[in-house]
C-alpha cells in the first residue's frame, strides 16, 4: 500500500496530461497496430494498447538504462511497447485458435 502511495504521489492528473497521455497512447497503438499487420482496434482499442505498451516500454527502457525525451522520444517508447504487447497478444491468439480448431475436428 505504501509503495502504490508513492508511486501515484509523483502523477500529475491535470487534463493537459490526460491529454498528452492518450494523444501519445492512440498514436502509438495506430501505428503499432498498422506495422504488426492488425487490422487495428478502433480508436479506444489503439489508445488502450498505446497505453499499456507505453507501460511496458517506460519500463522495458528503464531497464536497458535508456530515456525518453520529449513527445517523439515518448510515442517511440511507447510504439515499441505496443509492439511487443501485439506480439504477445497474437502469440497467445494464434496458439487458443489453434487449440480449439484441433479439439472440433475429433
Amino acid at each position: 500500500m505504501i509503495l502504490a502511495t508513492l508511486i501515484l504521489a509523483d502523477v500529475n492528473l491535470s487534463v493537459t496530461n490526460v491529454l498528452w497521455w492518450l494523444l501519445v497512447g492512440l498514436v502509438a497503438g495506430f501505428l503499432a497496430s498498422r506495422v504488426m499487420r492488425g487490422g487495428g482496434y478502433g480508436l479506444i482499442g489503439d489508445i488502450v494498447v498505446g497505453l499499456i505498451g507505453a507501460f511496458i516500454g517506460g519500463w522495458l527502457a528503464g531497464f536497458l538504462g535508456l530515456g525518453s525525451f520529449g513527445l517523439i522520444g515518448t510515442i517511440v517508447v511507447a510504439f515499441i511497447g505496443a509492439c511487443i504487447l501485439l506480439a504477445i497478444l497474437h502469440a497467445v491468439s494464434r496458439g487458443g485458435a489453434s487449440r480449439s480448431r484441433g479439439w472440433r475436428r475429433r
